[in-house]
């Protein structure tokens, strides 16, 4: 079976996932040091973020757009150093849709631009971190230096245990539906693939987040109430948390709020009460 067209897709498994997956069903509960949080209530092994408002900050502030992008990289930096102290095993961050591209030309190239500054100025902390960096999204249509950028980030932290911090990147889940389905059909018309073995899973190792967990929690800041193209079929079963707070204003407090909810929350997929118990 193929996995999706993507040199910076995982598609391996590492025991971090195993344990991320079963903190978020409650079986390994670890006390945490955030009176926020529940002593012993489970924590999400996977958090994926739609960060959301960084123009809209900038436009409450009269400054140009780009100066919320930037204000937006320190609440990344502090919400990756939260996750990793909590034992998050994976975080995906919504860094840039394919939609994205119809933005005008000025702002887009500014973004590439600070992306590529942002890797080389924190790729050595993440390292020294842990932090294992990847990617998903169409990444062939990022500019070159960019492109580089990432490559050298992902081959550089590819070894690291701790904390996955997954940009997506180019990114249009309808897109990465549409390439997988591609990817089976060709499988299918080589006679490798029977249409009838056709499932879930095989649907989902298909897709760019091969190997990785679905989300656990989805946080959504800015106040905006929709997933925008952003893993619709991997959140068919994640806990969603909206917040009013833009995302440069988005503090660790926040990322704890988003956690406690979670925590005081059911999971059922699907089930009665009686049967978790």
């Amino acid at each position: 079976m193929s996995t999706p067209n993507n040199p910076l897709t995982f598609t391996g498994f590492d025991s971090t996932f195993f344990t991320g997956f079963l903190r978020s069903k409650g079986l390994i509960l670890g006390k945490t040091q955030h009176p926020e949080l529940a002593e012993n209530g489970p924590l999400p092994g996977h958090i994926a973020i739609i960060m959301d408002g960084n123009g809209r900050w900038a436009k409450k502030r009269g400054l140009p757009r780009v100066a919320g992008h930037r204000k937006g990289v320190e609440t990344v930096r502090k919400v990756v150093e939260a996750c990793s102290e909590l034992g998050v095993s994976v975080l995906t961050l919504y860094t840039f849709s394919t939609e994205n591209w119809n933005r005008p030309k000025e702002e887009v190239s500014a973004l590439m631009k600070l992306l590529l500054r942002t890797l080389e100025n924190e790729i050595d902390e993440l390292h020294r971190n842990n932090v294992r960096l990847m990617t998903i999204g169409e990444l062939d249509r990022l500019q070159a230096g960019a492109a580089e950028g990432l490559r050298a980030g992902v081959a550089r932290t590819a070894a690291n245990t701790g904390l996955i911090l997954n940009l997506a990147l180019s990114y249009g889940s309808r897109e990465e539906i549409v390439h997988a389905v591609r990817s089976i059909a060709r499988e299918v018309q080589q006679g490798r693939i029977d249409p009838e073995a056709i499932d879930s899973a095989l649907i989902s190792d298909s897709l760019y987040t091969a190997g990785l967990p679905d989300p656990d929690l989805l946080i959504r800041t800015s106040g905006e109430l929709r997933l925008s193209n952003f893993l619709l079929w991997q959140l068919a079963y994640t806990e969603l948390f909206t917040t009013d707070v833009y995302w440069p204003d988005f503090q660790k407090k926040h990322l704890y709020k988003a956690i406690s909810s979670y925590q005081k929350r059911e999971r059922r997929f699907g089930m009665v009460s009686e049967q978790l118990r």
